[in-house]
């Protein structure tokens, strides 16, 4: 084949231009080899309201917008019919960076060629059993699709282990991966976010990222912050239902602690540089566990050492590289969290492993390379 292979990558995610990193470095690295498009939704309700696509013009990949139907609603959001002339043209790999129990997924399952090779990527680490329509939509996506992407170690078990077709197609485990030039060790943001808080370099800063919502482990958190003698400041970024809790929580600590809503994720590096320790207590519901936890090697990239539950994906990306903390025993998090303030040669050791890991594992033209070899190993099955 003299042509370079041709993939379109599809996300409601790629709204936000940080979020297209993942194609703009498979365009990098496949260059001469690979052209990469990647189709962003005009409009998206999301988590910080609505976003208005805005391409760069640093963009390495071909982008493409369209319209993007109820997007307030994930599992019943539908693409609109560009989408669907777009997927007509003639492509190697598409690239479903939805899931496929969804009805998007369905969608572009319809809209693909039959001789385009079609991948999904999951971010579902429990077994569950989907009513119709959705399990109609899993099931119809697996009988067309060529392979599938888990985004960890639990999620590919949890797949695997319902026997019902993920086990029949290929597969392999590929995290997100990290913007190691944005999110970096930087002194001197470090210095601008202390100034911003208004706090001195005298105490440790014990951080949290996320939304506001029991299941993130607030409580857990906050309790075992109540358990300790002053020494330290807090910082709480998100937003979220729990965020009346929060204040009333924070009122008699005054200055010692910040709460910060207002953040986009462009300034999440900010925040980060200003803490001495990451905290990430999610607690497993009934029906939810951590799946993966995106901020941790943001706070791996940035130098912060981790503390995090033993929730879902947790301890495998956290590994070696930080600290576990039982998700259900306030003691545990209470004795893990002290001897880690009291201690700034373990923070500083464990910082160190950390951006290492971060670089070497999960900055983006990583990621990017081993989602090519995935294509790769997938096309050539087809040519045999």
């Amino acid at each position: 084949m003299n042509r370079p292979l041709r993939v379109v990558s599809i996300a409601h995610s790629y709204s936000v231009a940080l979020n297209r990193r993942l194609a703009h470095e498979m365009a990098r690295a496949g260059t001469g080899r690979w052209e990469v498009t990647a189709v962003a939704p005009e409009l998206l309700h999301g988590d910080f309201g609505l976003t208005r696509l805005q391409p760069e013009a640093s963009e390495s990949c071909r982008l493409e917008a369209v319209p993007l139907h109820f997007s307030k609603f994930v599992h019943g959001m539908l693409y609109g019919h560009r989408l669907r002339t777009i997927l007509n043209h003639t492509w190697d790999v598409v690239h479903c960076w939805e899931e496929p129990y969804i009805a998007v997924g369905a969608q572009i399952a319809r809209w693909s060629r039959p001789n385009s090779r079609l991948l999904f990527y999951t971010f579902q680490n429990i077994g569950k059993r989907y009513p119709p329509p959705f399990s109609w939509s899993e099931r119809y996506c697996l009988d067309r699709c060529s392979g599938w992407i888990a985004a960890g170690q639990t999620v590919a078990r949890a797949q695997l282990g319902r026997k019902c077709g993920y086990e029949e197609r290929p597969w392999c485990i590929l995290p997100p991966g990290v913007d190691i030039d944005r999110f970096c060790p930087n002194p001197e943001l470090r210095s601008r976010a202390l100034t911003h808080l208004n706090w001195l370099p005298n105490a440790p800063v014990v951080g949290f990222v996320g939304r506001f919502r029991p299941e993130k482990g607030l409580a857990m958190l906050t309790a075992a912050l109540g358990h300790m003698p002053s020494g330290w400041n807090a910082l709480f970024v998100g937003t979220g239902p729990m965020e009346d809790m929060l204040h009333r929580w924070a009122a008699p600590y005054g200055d010692r602690v910040r709460i910060a809503t207002d953040v986009t994720h462009d300034r999440v590096p900010f925040y980060l540089n200003a803490m001495d320790i990451l905290c990430v207590p999610s607690q497993t519901t009934a029906t939810w566990r951590e799946q993966f936890g995106r901020v941790i090697i943001e706070a791996f990239a940035c130098g912060v050492p981790v503390i995090g539950s033993d929730s879902g994906e947790i301890p495998y990306v956290i590994g070696d590289n930080g600290l576990i903390a039982a998700e259900g025993s306030e003691s545990a998090w209470t004795s893990v969290l002290s001897g880690l303030i009291a201690s700034p040669e373990r923070r500083a050791e464990l910082a160190g492993r950390a951006a290492e890991t971060a670089r070497s594992t999960y900055a983006w033209p990583i990621i990017a390379r081993r989602h090519l070899e995935f294509f790769s190993s997938i096309l050539d099955r087809s040519a045999i």
